[in-house]
Parts: C-alpha cells; structure tokens; sequence
C-alpha cells in the first residue's frame, strides 16, 4: 500500500498543480470544510472559502456554523506556526489546541463526574459514543494521551521521507480513538 501511495504521490507532484493554486491553503480550507461538514455545519464548500477568504458570512446559515470554521481554520494555521516553531508535543499542547477547535462553540458540560469546559480544552469526564462506537473510559484518557505523546516524540525524530505520512496516521488514528474531549475530536484530529 505504501508504495502504490508513493507512486500516486509522484503522479501526482508531477502534474505541478501547486504552481498554479496555493496549494497549501485550499488544503486546509477543504479539510476544514469536510472536518466541519461531518459534524454537522450547513456551511457549502463555496461558503467556507468565501467565509475564510473574505471573512463573509453566508446568508440564513447559523452564526455557530461559520464560528466552527473561523476557529477551526485559525487553529490550523496556528498549528503550522508551532511546527515552524518545532513546539513539542504535549498533553498541554493537544489541549491548547482543543481550546482553539472549541473557542466560539464549546461550553460547560455538567457530568456526574464533574463539571468541564469544552471551549477551555479541559478533558472529558464522561463517556462519549458516535454511533454504536464507545470510546475509553474518560478515567483512562490522561494515561492514553501520555502513553500517545511518548509514542510520538519517542519517534518523531528518527522518521523521515514517508515514514512521517505513517505517523501522521497512527497519530490520527490513535487520537480520535482516545477521543479525548466533550467535543471537536474529529476536527482537532484534522
């Protein structure tokens, strides 16, 4: 599989798309816009370009909507400017950043557990599910996000080439398994 990625990669780096688009910023405008599109935002794909571009709402669509998209893309380009900066990874860093996803959308979530903030970053203390999927016990969330950031800096300096699209993935993949936070899981895991 990886390979047969690699060979696409190429094809595809060959065909010099980014010399005539900024490539990088219709990345992340359509990942925010499908990240944002799975949790529920009515917003269009034009409609997020034209929100995050022009800073213009779309017309009858719900303030949370376009707040949801402003955060989520002003979170990533935060996330870029940390890894220009080569901030390491940390519990304190993955809830900086669930802060930012959940700033204008989050809350109070009474539990009877214990109350937490979802615009604060602070971790669940309750059980969450999508679907039929339930995730862990939020008892055993700090000792997964620990033995997550280990992981991570353990091997993000001996990667290189495309071991780091590997990474990326099992990063994705065990984070939104964790599913650390009330909310902005999917969208954090972007």
């Amino acid at each position: 599989m990886w390979n047969k990625l690699h060979i696409l990669r190429e094809q595809y780096m060959n065909q010099r798309i980014m010399d005539s688009i900024d490539y990088e910023k219709f990345c992340m405008i359509s990942i925010v816009y499908n990240s944002s599109k799975i949790e529920g935002c009515s917003l269009t794909e034009t409609d997020t370009k034209v929100l995050l571009e022009n800073n213009i709402t779309a017309q009858g669509k719900p303030l949370t909507d376009h707040l949801m998209v402003k955060d989520h893309y002003n979170t990533f380009l935060k996330i870029k400017q940390d890894a220009i900066n080569k901030r390491k990874f940390s519990i304190d860093f993955i809830k900086e950043i669930n802060s930012l996803v959940m700033k204008s959308t989050g809350g109070l979530t009474n539990s009877i557990s214990g109350n937490f903030d979802t615009s604060k970053g602070d971790l669940r203390l309750a059980q969450v599910y999508v679907d039929k999927k339930y995730f862990p016990d939020y008892t055993k969330v700090p000792k997964l996000l620990q033995e997550l950031v280990t992981n991570v800096n353990d091997r993000i300096d001996v990667v290189s080439g495309d071991e780091i699209i590997k990474l990326s993935a099992d990063i994705h993949y065990n984070f939104v398994n964790i599913h650390p936070f009330g909310d902005g899981n999917g969208r954090q895991g972007y």
